[in-house]
């Protein structure tokens, strides 16, 4: 099985008795029989492709002579990663048609084709089979290509792309690359159920495009790339892409249901829906059986691991779960239409039978889990922070000759004051049924409050006493103060 950006088998042949142009007369008699067309021809070989079907992409097949001794190659065409030993069987196939054809074939008859086929070539044009080897610099724009849209590889690397871009926009807005903060994953839409049960819908969708780090980020879209290769041009565009979309909100569904706090971000619910679907086609006949073998045991390794590996703890198991189940589902659903792929009506049936399914079945999950009021009732009574807050930092508005006794006023009787109304306020909520990631913000809050009073105390003295002894230790307590405001942005 040949892994990597363009996977590819070859071997050498000596040609023994035969001559090149003999060996190369021979070569194209056994393509012939193989039925693969050749699109390019020289004195010194030839690049052919081979047949194709509704499940196998073709391969570049090319033979070069050099000498006394021929080349040939088979190279994965049509964005695959992996070949599962295709390539390796073509080039099998083709010496067993060249042995075939030398036995066959007496030497007046090669003689007599071996003269007609020279007649037929250019010889005065450039032979492209003697261009240079690939460069590294090809290499690298090969691996780059892997980003890049194609006909049969169309919304895997733009579903790649567009994981690594919100990466990116988080990692820009102040998240932390290794592990981003609960409430910045909030923020950028992840899978909460108290936010769920409130309305927030569309998180069941979002949070299939955030990733809490970057190695969570480098696995997904590996196992995202490596499924994807396999699997679109076998669904077609318009399949894969309500594959993923659909299967994700099922592994979101999944997780909502399953946890009440825990926060849910990431493509492998999504990616265990495209390897569910893989699995449900393994079950059919839509791919020859031999393949069908070799693909049902490394897909079914990787399910079984990631599962496994899943119940250590830290890991959305009900997401991968939930998304391995619907993509079983939608599998089985597609089958139809790509058993009939000239009825492409019968496509667009299944994706929308399977839409309102999903929209059934999102219905009833939502249903079923208890209304989470606190949230609810925490945004309510947390405006009166803010209202509070804006109260107490009145002192900073007042103009520069106020007179003494009124800053007095503004600090002590309403700054101070309102500042401890809001570590009361901050006290009352701890009685709600909150999220750890809010009652860890409160508790930051709290402290900002108590730096507030702290430094408040002193610029009442400063001001009472007329004196700039407190500037220093205001300005120390100030930098602590912006430098936790930071933190909340």
């Amino acid at each position: 099985m040949a892994i990597g950006i363009t996977p590819k088998y070859q071997e050498e042949i000596p040609l023994h008795a035969l001559t090149a142009q003999e060996f190369l007369t021979i070569a194209t008699e056994a393509v012939a029989r193989l039925n693969w067309s050749i699109h390019y021809q020289s004195a010194s070989g030839f690049i052919a492709q081979s047949s194709t079907s509704a499940i196998n992409s073709s391969s570049e097949i090319k033979l070069i002579i050099e000498e006394q001794t021929a080349t040939i190659s088979s190279e994965s065409t049509g964005g695959e990663m992996i070949d599962f030993n295709k390539n390796k069987k073509n080039v099998q196939a083709f010496l067993a048609a060249f042995d075939t054809v030398q036995a066959e074939i007496s030497p007046d008859e090669l003689s007599v084709k071996s003269q007609e086929l020279h007649n037929s070539l250019d010889l005065s044009a450039a032979d492209l089979l003697k261009i240079p080897a690939e460069s590294a610099t090809q290499k690298v724009k090969n691996f780059f290509s892997l980003f890049i849209p194609k006909r049969d590889f169309f919304f895997t690397p733009i579903l790649v792309n567009l994981n690594i871009l919100i990466f990116i926009l988080m990692a820009i807005g102040g998240a932390n690359i290794f592990s981003p903060s609960s409430e910045i994953l909030i923020n950028w839409g992840a899978n909460f159920r108290p936010l769920i049960s409130i309305g927030q819908y569309w998180r069941l969708i979002t949070n299939c495009f955030l990733h809490i780090g970057i190695l969570h980020l480098l696995f997904n879209m590996y196992a995202l790339v490596y499924v994807g290769v396999l699997l679109e041009p076998m669904l077609g565009k318009s399949k894969f892409i309500a594959a993923y979309l659909l299967t994700g909100i099922g592994a979101s569904l999944a997780s909502t249901w399953w946890h009440e706090q825990t926060i849910s971000a990431g493509a492998s619910g999504a990616i265990f829906g495209l390897y569910g679907v893989f699995l449900a086609l393994l079950t059919t006949d839509l791919i020859e059986k031999e393949t069908r073998k070799e693909l049902l045991t490394s897909i079914g390794i990787f399910v079984v691991y990631n599962l496994a590996y899943g119940m250590k703890g830290g890991i959305d198991n009900a997401a991968h779960i939930g998304g391995l189940v619907s993509g079983l589902v939608i599998g089985y659903a597609l089958t139809p239409s790509l058993r009939n792929p000239e009825k492409p009506s019968l496509g667009i049936v299944s994706i929308a039978a399977l839409c309102i399914l999903m929209l059934f079945s999102s219905f009833g999950v939502i249903k079923s889990i208890p209304n989470t009021e606190s949230l609810t009732t925490y945004d309510k009574r947390f405006e009166r922070f803010r209202t509070l807050e804006t109260m107490a930092l009145g002192v900073y508005t007042l103009k520069a000759d106020a007179k003494k006794e009124d800053v007095l006023y503004e600090i002590r009787d309403r700054g101070i004051y309102y500042w401890n109304e809001n570590i009361s306020l901050l006290d009352s909520l701890e009685q709600l049924n909150l999220p750890p990631f809010v009652r860890e913000r409160d508790k930051t809050l709290k402290e900002y409050c108590n730096l507030r009073i702290k430094a408040y105390e002193l610029m009442y003295k400063a001001v009472d006493e007329n004196s700039h002894k407190y500037d220093a230790d205001i300005a120390k307590i100030n930098q602590q103060i912006e430098s936790m405001l930071k933190s909340f942005e």
